[in-house]
């Protein structure tokens, strides 16, 4: 057809096309292409199997139109196993599909909205394990706190460990204090971090809900309001069980994991020192994407207000009292602290990451944060030296298995066991474990790895030997005398040469 507008010259424009010269002149003369001659079929190629039962199939799919097809033809086969046969499982599956397209209940719609510059950001957490990344060979599970602005798509993420406020806090703030501006909203879905069950007096009575009644089943958390009025920005929240309204950050969940994918793979490696480099590496990659963004982000930016405050601290604080197990309880995991500090009460920082120790003024310690529930921090610095006076304690130890700090030390103990009595072998490993504490574990590690691969027993003393300073000779200065006459010739020949000059 276009090579035959082109000149008009039936022959030419059939030989062009690769057809008989009639057949390009029935198409001519009709004016429409083949496809456009093709009439949908209206006959069934084979018999339908399903026809005599199908009256009954779609009286219960009307009944109940969430049955599955599997389930329905499942049935079907148990009932009637002679005349119906697993391969047809495909075809009743579309007779249900069609049913469902022409005869079912009607769907429910869902309305693209329209975004304004500046009017809100939405955040979410989305579990990152899919990435596989590893921190110094270890693997590292993980979520990210994802924050985007609608309208732009501009979006930061920070590294955390659970939904929790001290996680929501820092990356609300990370993006906030990045951008150096605010939204009128802030959107989340419930989270824990931000919302909790209201009770039914709280549900029946108007409340104040970020802007909104009362009436709903979940409320906002104090800490959050707090957070939002200190930014500046009004909160929100979506729906219970309707996500889709938090549908931006949701849906761009999967494309961030999915570009993070392609640059680990532009990388080489999806192995990281530390948790440190890690988050470096996803700034530059939220950097290089938002920047491809620019103009809409100017949109965004102009219609949102300036950030006019200092950050909030990312922690909250836990008060709690140190047992006489040189221990202490939060969040229901288990940390070790001096013994100084038994009996006391401790103030402790919970960060996402870690937790600070504080008595009084003072910053007592600082220990990886335990995800979960039931974990355990035990540092043997912390206790070996009661230790080291009451060794048979430790053979029943509830933390025992937490005094090797590494296989070597292990090897030691198991040696040790070999050779020696029990409370005897308990007794050298424990001064063992008290001179790494007093010098360099990694001295009296390599020590303990000489003396194994010797075949030796890891006595304390061979091991003091081993990690015992070197004496080094101090060579003998001979102290010079200082002449101070030289100086005073000095300072007469300058004083000289400046009367000279002033003459």
């Amino acid at each position: 057809m276009e090579e035959f507008s082109n000149h008009g010259r039936l022959e030419r424009a059939a030989l062009k096309a690769g057809m008989n010269r009639k057949t390009a002149a029935k198409y001519v003369n009709v004016g429409c292409l083949p496809s456009d001659l093709r009439e949908p079929r209206t006959w069934r190629t084979r018999d339908d199997p399903f026809e005599d039962v199908w009256s009954e199939v779609a009286e219960r799919l009307a009944a109940a139109p969430e049955l599955e097809a599997r389930a329905l033809f499942e049935d079907l086969l148990a009932r009637e196993p002679d005349r119906f046969d697993a391969g047809q499982l495909r075809t009743f599956q579309r007779r249900v599909k069609q049913w469902r397209a022409r005869e079912g209940p009607e769907k429910e719609v869902f309305f693209q909205q329209e975004h304004r510059p500046g009017e809100a950001a939405q955040t979410d957490f989305t579990w990152a394990t899919e990435l596989e990344i590893t921190i110094g060979g270890e693997p590292f599970p993980h979520m990210l706190c994802h924050f985007v602005l609608p309208f732009s798509n501009w979006q930061w993420a920070t590294v955390c460990h659970s939904e929790s406020m001290p996680a929501l806090t820092r990356g609300i703030q990370e993006a906030v204090f990045r951008l150096g501006r605010v939204p009128t909203w802030h959107q989340t879905d419930n989270s824990t971090a931000a919302t909790y069950n209201l009770s039914r007096a709280d549900r029946e009575k108007p409340q104040e809900l970020g802007g909104e009644a009362g009436g709903r089943s979940r409320g906002f958390n104090q800490k959050y309001l707090g957070l939002m009025r200190h930014l500046g920005m009004k909160p929100r929240t979506t729906e219970v069980g309707a996500k889709e309204q938090n549908g931006d950050v949701e849906s761009l969940n999967g494309a961030v994991k999915r570009r993070l994918k392609q640059h680990l793979l532009l990388r080489g490696s999806r192995d990281f020192v530390n948790v440190a480099e890690y988050e470096r590496w996803l700034n530059s990659v939220f950097e290089k994407a938002n920047a491809q963004r620019a103009t809409k982000v100017a949109e965004d930016l102009a219609a949102m207000t300036a950030v006019r405050v200092e950050r909030l601290a990312e922690f909250t604080i836990v008060d709690v009292k140190v047992t006489s197990w040189s221990t202490i309880r939060v969040k229901r995991n288990t940390y070790s602290v001096s013994s100084r500090l038994i009996g006391e009460c401790v103030r402790v920082r919970v960060f996402e990451e870690r937790i600070e120790v504080w008595h009084g003024d003072r910053h007592e310690l600082t220990a990886e944060r335990l995800i979960g529930e039931g974990g355990r921090w035990i540092n043997y610095r912390h206790v070996i030296a009661s230790l080291v006076r009451k060794p048979g304690a430790f053979e029943r130890y509830r933390y025992r298995e937490d005094l090797f700090p590494s296989p070597v030390f292990r090897r030691s103990y198991d040696a040790l066991h070999g050779g020696l009595e029990t409370r005897k072998a308990d007794r050298e490993y424990l001064r063992t474990l008290k001179l790494a504490a007093e010098t360099m574990e990694s001295d009296v590690e390599a020590a303990l790895l000489e003396l194994l691969n010797a075949d030796e027993l890891p006595l304390t003393d061979l091991v003091k030997a081993r990690v015992a300073p070197e004496e080094l000779d101090v060579p003998e200065l001979a102290v010079l005398e200082v002449e101070l006459v030289e100086y005073d010739a000095l300072l007469a020949d300058v004083t000289s040469e400046r009367m000279e000059a002033v003459a």
